[in-house]
């Protein structure tokens, strides 16, 4: 779909780029479950996580009791978080979701009304309606868990509902720069609610982060640009953290030329020790066919930056926050709902191919992570639900971080599901910290 303004006072204008984009890509030919109806889908989901289902029946016959807990959850609304909603509803939660129009799957979400699950989501809205929407949900949920994607909701609810927080056992937040938004928050001593730190969890950024969200974004483009749209292309991926990682090592096997862009030094030797060349990021615009944000920070791509690029070049971010590509700041730009790719002219500067309107795009213009990858990260948000009803009234407000204990059940579970398990200790193997070396030889 190509999305054009054609107000004349927009800076938009019609432009051809380097890739073709064809709705007869081989790509385009694999069965999608955002074909099916919402039931459909959400069964589909349903079938393919069962590290999740088999987690709450173990964490009810550990004694967890979800019964009456009021869960409000931001996260976007697609079949396989239908799934995590069903399975906190029929342990007894009081289940409530807000959406952003860009994150909402609408067919789920009428299901889910019809299932008697409290949903304000609707990609009609408007920017108002969406936010009178989210303090909808607050006022009918009345939450004492918030699930959040982003941060943003729970910091909502702080700002404008401060009496809802009197009661608010905790947050589960989803992604890593939530996390971050809570911890400059701490470091600021305005964090005065328990929040758990759910991306922290290595089973929720090793493999959503790293295989999934790296994985999906490839897979994306390839629908929009074409399937052999990286191979010999010049891709600058800003960031190596594991999005950005899993992606270059995607798009590399994909016979991409891949330079990474960190302004954290340790993060750049990883990438030069793991074959990427690492540069500047004004040395590296210049040459690219491609630039992906995988930052999660405001402003990663400056207008600035955008100047620098080449006429034809492809501008996306992969995860993604608002305006980690500086949008905001070209006079007229205006955002188009379920818009794949369109053509944007940098004011003095030149004209890109712009992904998504600039929001991740896996989730905006595809169908988000796998179903089994959101297995575990869903089980690792029952998890921190499970930790906060658990201990309740005995959280310090501040982040924290589920246990290894946490990360192993899950993946006790998760190997059973796929026939695997992990070995059993040798006997005599256990640390003795009063054993040395010398103590041995004597």
């Amino acid at each position: 779909m190509v999305c054009d303004d054609t107000d004349a006072n927009n800076s938009l204008a019609i432009h051809s780029h380097p890739f073709t984009i064809s709705a007869t890509d081989p790509a385009e030919q694999i069965p999608d479950a955002r074909a099916l109806s919402g039931l459909e889908a959400m069964e589909h989901a349903h079938r393919h996580m069962p590290v999740l289902r088999g987690l709450m029946r173990t964490l009810i016959a550990d004694g967890v009791d979800f019964t009456g807990a009021r869960i409000a959850v931001c996260l976007i609304l697609e079949p396989k978080t239908a799934v995590l909603l069903r399975e906190l509803k029929a342990a007894g939660a009081i289940v409530g979701v807000f959406a952003d129009p860009a994150d909402t799957d609408q067919r789920v979400a009428d299901q889910l009304q019809r299932e008697g699950i409290v949903v304000e989501a609707d990609t009609t809205w408007t920017a108002e309606q969406t936010h009178q929407g989210a303090l909808r949900l607050l006022d009918r949920i009345r939450p004492n868990i918030i699930i959040d994607d982003g941060a943003s909701f729970a910091r909502l609810a702080a700002a404008e509902c401060p009496e809802l927080m009197k009661q608010l056992i905790g947050v589960a937040e989803e992604t890593t720069s939530g996390v971050r938004a809570f911890q400059a928050m701490q470091d600021a001593g305005a964090l005065d609610f328990p929040v758990i730190a759910v991306n922290d969890s290595i089973l929720k950024t090793g493999f959503d982060n790293t295989h999934g969200t790296g994985e999906s974004c490839v897979t994306t483009m390839q629908e929009i640009l074409g399937a052999h749209a990286f191979d010999g292309a010049q891709v600058t991926v800003i960031g190596y953290g594991p999005v950005g990682k899993g992606f270059a090592l995607r798009v590399r096997a994909l016979g991409a030329h891949v330079i990474i862009c960190d302004t954290n030094p340790v993060a750049a030797l990883q990438a030069v020790f793991d074959g990427f060349a690492a540069q500047d990021i004004d040395d590296a615009l210049p040459q690219a066919d491609m630039v992906v944000s995988a930052t999660g920070a405001r402003h990663t791509i400056t207008v600035n930056h955008m100047r620098r690029m080449r006429t034809g070049a492809v501008l996306s971010v992969i995860g993604g926050i608002a305006n980690e590509i500086a949008l905001d700041d070209i006079p007229g730009f205006r955002h188009q709902t379920g818009c794949a790719h369109r053509t944007l002219a940098v004011p003095n500067g030149p004209i890109l191919t712009l992904l998504s309107e600039g929001d991740g795009v896996n989730y905006t213009a595809g169908g988000g992570n796998p179903i089994e990858i959101m297995d575990l990260s869903f089980a690792v948000q029952a998890s921190a639900v499970a930790y906060l009803l658990t201990h309740r009234g005995a959280l310090e407000p501040g982040l924290h971080r589920l246990d290894e204990v946490t990360d192993q059940r899950i993946a006790t579970v998760a190997l059973e599901t796929r026939g695997y398990h992990a070995s059993h200790a040798v006997a005599d193997n256990g640390y003795d910290w009063t054993l040395t070396r010398f103590k041995e030889t004597l």
